[in-house]
């Protein structure tokens, strides 16, 4: 049995508490959270207030679900003591922090792995599947939509490092392609520090163009990848996880008022019939495979940091109105 814990107990902190709960081959053992068991997730389970009764607890592995700005801390300490992490994202408040832990894990020769969730989504996994089996032809552009309520429990960050940083990393996972650029704006609606509204247009490096709309303001919640290409588009609904295809018409319209109405490319759409297991236990599942035998495709830090670099990126072009370049 792999000896777990989960440091942080408050939105995603219980839900990973539940989940670990059920996953074979896993024993938690104890949770830590500095302002208690509040949520009442830990059900019996040893409750910490701070790191140290857990290590004292020999766990293999930790899920750290704490704000933002304890990631660094709180992993490089796991990272001393030989534990292997799964750490929320995005990995850490800026770049710097995001490459020493990616060092400290990989010198440490321990699993250290991002919570980047959207990678486990059914209709995304389906649709880079999809898109490796070229169904698509070539990519021309992929644009995204995450909209909803402003989140209370978010104060450490604003809406381009919590919310943004899951467009970046699913558009260059899906495209299997690294930003090369970025120009972004943001808007402060909401009297707090951090933006709230970003609104970014990027390239992949294979000339990919990218788009990206995330706000907090808006009274509906909205998840949406749009990946558009040489034989139609696949639209991709996370909250849903629901995949569909709108195919490039191969019959040509005749009535003309309707080709000048509806274009003359539109074909059939398919939704497609997938398998659809919660994300989280699809991730967790993952992280157990891999620091037990090698065998889970992580995120790993490394992709973790590259998240953080196209946020940062995108918050400095919104800063100086220039485009911003990746190296």
């Amino acid at each position: 049995m792999l000896r777990m814990a989960v440091v942080g107990l408050g939105m995603m902190g219980r839900n990973h508490v539940r989940v670990l709960r059920s996953l074979d081959d896993v024993e938690l053992v104890g949770v830590a959270d500095a302002d208690g068991d509040r949520f009442a997730a830990a059900d019996g389970l040893p409750i910490h207030q701070d790191l140290d009764g857990l290590l004292e607890m020999d766990v293999d592995a930790c899920v750290v679900a704490v704000p933002t700005a304890e990631h660094e801390s709180i992993g490089l300490r796991l990272a001393d003591a030989g534990v292997h992490a799964l750490i929320e994202k995005p990995l850490a408040h800026d770049v710097t922090a995001a490459r020493r832990l990616a060092e400290a894990f990989e010198s440490a020769g321990l699993v250290g792995a991002v919570g980047h969730i959207e990678r486990y989504n059914p209709a995304l996994q389906s649709l880079r599947q999809r898109l490796e089996a070229d169904e698509l032809g070539a990519i021309f552009q992929i644009a995204t939509r995450r909209q909803g309520p402003f989140p209370n429990r978010i104060r450490d960050v604003g809406v381009v490092k919590d919310l943004a940083t899951h467009d970046v990393d699913l558009t260059a996972w899906v495209a299997g392609c690294r930003f090369s650029s970025v120009s972004a704006r943001t808007a402060f609606q909401s009297g707090r520090a951090h933006e709230d509204l970003v609104a970014a247009v990027g390239m992949l490096a294979n000339g990919t163009v990218t788009n990206h709309l995330v706000n907090w303001l808006t009274p509906f919640k909205e998840r949406v990848t749009v990946v558009t290409g040489e034989r139609g588009c696949f639209l991709a609904d996370t909250l849903t996880a629901d995949l569909s295809f709108y195919a490039n018409g191969s019959q040509p319209m005749e009535w003309e008022t309707m080709r000048a109405f509806r274009g003359v490319s539109e074909g059939d759409m398919v939704r497609f019939a997938i398998p659809k297991p919660e994300p989280l236990m699809t991730e967790l599942a993952t992280f157990r495979d891999a620091v037990v035998d090698g065998g889970g495709a992580v995120v790993t830090m490394r992709e973790g940091l590259a998240a953080v670099e196209v946020a940062e990126a995108i918050i400095a072009s919104a800063t100086s109105g220039a485009t911003a370049e990746l190296d």
